[in-house]
């Protein structure tokens, strides 16, 4: 089960990984096998249907974002509590307000993410 500690460690040490841009430190917080959801993927993999699979695919994904979106900078607005889960709401690139669903294993690692987006 995961606690308020744990929570509100990974979303600070999450956002300052994205906002260091270092895509090894984005990665460590997930498992070889994770699994990512988000309206974005599509835009740079139309065949994948909006879902990336392993974290060899996302990190090209994501290697692309920040290269495309070098000024990215993510500001953390609030940290939700589930029993494997956490919600972070954020505002993401292009001003646009997110909120990103973890889902964690037994080590302690996202195994799942799912991300949603609105207009700024």
């Amino acid at each position: 089960m995961i606690d308020t500690v744990f929570a509100e460690r990974f979303a600070h040490e999450w956002v300052e990984a994205w906002n260091s841009h270092d895509l090894e430190s984005i990665l460590s917080h997930y498992s070889d096998d994770f699994e990512m959801s988000s309206p974005f993927i599509s835009s740079f993999s139309p065949e994948s249907g909006g879902t990336l699979r392993g974290k060899e695919a996302v990190a090209q994904y994501w290697a692309a974002a920040l290269e495309k979106f070098s000024d990215l900078h993510f500001v953390l607005d609030s940290v939700f509590v589930g029993t494997d889960s956490i919600a972070l709401t954020y505002t993401s690139v292009l001003d646009k307000k997110a909120v990103e669903v973890f889902f964690f294993d037994e080590n302690g690692k996202v195994f799942k993410a799912a991300a949603h987006y609105r207009e700024g």
